[in-house]
């Protein structure tokens, strides 16, 4: 009788056991990359989106990312997206994006601060207009130790390009030679310094949370 009883409890245990739903690692898992059929600010911005998420910090593996969808569009498409970057470093060519570059990473040298642009840019969309907006809100998002230097994308265009069209002697008709005959300059003495210079003692106030997390 016991024996039963052992049996029945036995199975009526495996059966419980079979009805409960089977936990899982949860994994993120993106989408792959899709182009459209034309490179605009929002086509540029959903390259860098994709390739900031899908590389968890990394960014070699961000630099590649980029190259492999970018190799994707034809080469008129791959100028337009170094123009439309390079309008970006411009834009964050400005004495408050100098002054978070400096809290952060100080002392900025002409590239250090090219460079900082650079990974500003690679943070994607939302991080780079809000911090453009209102620089303070990098504090949100960069974590100490972090290296904030991206200076290989500035050749990214450059090795989709290459892998699009074949060249390997860079001439006239690469994508940083086309922008810049297009009056885009990002390197020192091109593009004027935007908005109002600061001094070392007004950093605390002007960027309180940066200041607070990297002083």
């Amino acid at each position: 009788m016991k024996l039963l009883q052992l049996l029945i409890a036995s199975l009526l245990f495996v059966i419980a056991g079979c009805s409960q739903p089977k936990a899982h690692k949860e994994t993120k898992v993106y989408a792959e990359f899709n182009k459209a059929d034309k490179m605009d600010e929002v086509e540029f911005w959903k390259i860098i989106d994709y390739s900031y998420e899908s590389s968890a910090g990394d960014l070699e593996m961000q630099s590649n990312v980029i190259i492999k969808g970018l190799s994707q569009y034809t080469p008129s498409e791959i100028i337009e997206f170094e123009v439309i970057f390079t309008k970006k470093l411009i834009e964050a060519n400005d004495y408050k994006i100098i002054a978070i570059n400096h809290i952060v990473d100080s002392p900025v040298s002409d590239d250090g601060f090219l460079y900082f642009r650079c990974w500003l840019i690679s943070l994607g969309r939302k991080n780079f207009e809000q911090t453009i907006k209102k620089p303070d809100y990098l504090a949100h998002v960069i974590q100490k130790g972090v290296v904030p230097d991206f200076e290989s994308m500035l050749y990214i265009s450059t090795s989709a390009y290459k892998n699009k069209t074949g060249k390997q002697v860079e001439d006239a008709t690469f994508p940083r030679e086309v922008a810049f005959r297009r009056g885009l300059n990002y390197e020192t003495g091109g593009a004027k310094i935007t908005g109002k210079d600061w001094k070392e003692e007004d950093l605390p106030k002007l960027y309180p949370k940066l200041w607070a997390k990297f002083n």
